[in-house]
Formats: C-alpha cells, sequence, structure tokens
C-alpha cells in the first residue's frame, strides 16, 4: 500500500524526467513595470532581476549610493592614516634627536672643558623620554630590567676580551708606540678619574642612549635590524669627525709613518669616521644579541677607558 509520500517522492522523479519541474517564476522589472513570471515559464528574458527579500539596511544603502571606487577610497584611508600619523611622529623624533646630537657634539668638542659631564646626561634623559613618548617601550631602548643580567655578562666579556687585546698590544714593541697619544699623557691619579667618570658620563652615557639605543629603536621599528644597525653605524661615524681632527699630529704612531701635513690629517679624520663606523656595527651586534645596552656600554666603554689608563702608563714608563 503506497503512503501519500511514496506518491510524491514518484511525481518528482517522473517531473525531472520528462524536464517539467516547477518553479516558484521569476520577479522581473522591465520597461512596462515590475511583474512576475508564469511558473514554469520559459524563454523569459528578465534583464532587472528584482530581490523578494527585505529592504537593504543603511549601510547596504549607502553603499549603492556611492561611487564605485569611494568605499576602497575610504578602505585605503582607514589603513594608511594610521601608519602615516605613526610615520610622522616617528620623523619629528628623529629630526629632533639628531638636532640634539648635533648640539651636543658642538658644545663638547668646542665648548668649555668637560662640558659633557653636565650636558652627555642631561641630553641623555631628554632623548629617553622623547623616545618614550613615540612609542618606544624599554626592550626597544635596551633598558628592559629583564635583559640587565645577560647585558651584564655580555659586558664583562666585552672588558675582559678589550683587557687582553690591550695589554698583548703594549707589550709588544711594534704596537706599544699607539699607545703614545698626548691627549692621555695623564698622571695615573688623572687617568683614573677620566676612566671611572669623565669617559663614563661625557661619552659612553650619551652615546650608547643615543646611537644604540634611541636610534636604533626608533628605525628598528619601522625600518627593520638591518637599516637600524647600517644608519645608527654611519651616524657614529660622522659623530667623530670632530673628535678626530687633532689626531694626526697627537698620536705618535701615525705621525711616525704617516706625517703630518694637511693630506694625512684629512686621511685620517676619513679613516676615524670609517672604523667608528665599523665599531658601530660591531656595537650594534652586541646589542641585538644581548638585548640590553648594557653590552654595548661595556665594550665601550672598555675601548675607551681602558686605552686611557693604558696610555697613561705607557707614558709613565717612558718617563723613567
Amino acid at each position: 500500500m503506497q503512503t501519500p509520500a511514496d506518491r510524491t517522492d514518484r511525481g518528482r522523479r517522473r517531473s525531472r524526467i520528462s524536464g517539467r519541474t516547477r518553479d516558484s517564476g521569476v520577479t522581473c522589472r522591465t520597461a512596462s513595470g515590475v511583474h512576475r513570471t508564469r511558473p514554469g515559464a520559459a524563454n523569459v528574458l528578465c534583464a532587472v532581476p528584482v530581490p523578494t527579500h527585505t529592504a537593504p539596511g543603511p549601510a547596504a544603502a549607502e553603499s549603492h549610493v556611492t561611487s564605485p571606487g569611494g568605499g576602497v577610497r575610504a578602505v585605503v584611508r582607514a589603513v594608511l592614516r594610521p601608519f602615516a600619523v605613526r610615520n610622522r611622529r616617528a620623523v619629528a623624533t628623529l629630526g629632533l634627536v639628531l638636532a640634539a646630537l648635533v648640539g651636543v657634539n658642538l658644545a663638547v668638542n668646542l665648548g668649555p672643558l668637560h662640558t659633557g659631564l653636565v650636558v652627555g646626561p642631561a641630553v641623555a634623559v631628554v632623548l629617553v623620554v622623547l623616545a618614550r613618548r613615540a612609542g618606544l617601550t624599554w626592550d626597544d631602548l635596551g633598558l628592559a630590567r629583564r635583559s640587565w643580567r645577560r647585558g651584564a655578562l655580555y659586558a664583562g666579556l666585552a672588558i675582559v676580551s678589550v683587557a687582553v687585546v690591550y695589554a698583548t698590544a703594549v707589550a709588544l714593541p711594534v704596537t706599544r708606540l699607539a699607545f703614545l697619544d698626548v691627549r692621555y699623557r695623564f698622571q695615573l691619579g688623572h687617568a683614573l678619574v677620566s676612566a671611572l667618570v669623565i669617559i663614563p658620563l661625557s661619552t659612553v652615557l650619551i652615546e650608547e642612549i643615543a646611537f644604540r639605543g634611541v636610534l636604533l629603536g626608533l628605525v628598528k621599528r619601522h625600518r627593520g635590524m638591518v637599516w637600524a644597525s647600517t644608519s645608527s653605524s654611519v651616524l657614529f661615524g660622522l659623530w667623530h669627525i670632530l673628535p678626530s681632527l687633532g689626531l694626526g699630529g697627537a698620536n705618535k704612531a701615525i705621525v711616525a709613518v704617516f706625517g703630518a701635513g694637511s693630506g694625512v690629517k684629512f686621511l685620517v679624520v676619513v679613516a676615524a669616521v670609517a672604523f667608528t663606523a665599523l665599531a658601530g656595527v660591531l656595537l650594534c651586534e652586541m646589542r641585538r644579541r644581548s638585548g640590553s645596552l648594557l653590552a654595548a656600554a661595556g665594550l665601550h666603554w672598555a675601548t675607551n677607558a681602558l686605552g686611557v689608563l693604558l696610555a697613561a702608563a705607557v707614558w709613565s714608563l717612558r718617563a723613567f
């Protein structure tokens, strides 16, 4: 005995086989108005089907009213405008940092003696404040507390390594002459003050905060580590133009090998800029590997301070 469901299924199969499947018709808009076709009608020309669902909401209606490119432009503005604002802030901060560094460089090298003891720490604090207001974190600056232990370990290893290299150079007569720099012809007490007070406050602090902290962090956030290390190192090399102007006549090894002419002085400045730029790359790598500014500061201090101490010691031994 067939149930009503069986009869319905068999009817549907016959309809599909004969190609007479029923439909509910199509609602069309034509020149004469809107009408609905008969169910099952064939070859009906319908240029613009009219949707049978509910009326669109305000957002959909607005999308029909606006021009085709309006939505794309709105999306582009929504995505790029915050990025442009961040870039403007970064560029403004970068300009302020560079202007401050130019002022410090001129004040330290052309101003009264030991100006850097006051200007260096003060400007370092200002640079940190500017960087924080620009959105840099303590990690970006290499000053996060969790990186202190690793940074101190790297710094200690760097100090020991520099001490070994310098001691070897002093022990060899061929390289000992390089430590006879008249700028560091100090008594031992003065050399200790210079190594433990003047160099850390007027040199290492401002240079590390500026070049391996703020500049590296700003450029790295927007352009990546390669750009950050390169730009920071190049600027670090240019920073040493004024300090190296008198190097050609002050260092006995340079005078003995190359003489003291104006051409030699120019080459010495170029060589000093190139050497310190390469040193900047090494310091940036120390900062990157350790995650801490302490590592770069340790290597920087050892290079300068131990050099002053050994130079003073060589001068003292030469006096006897």
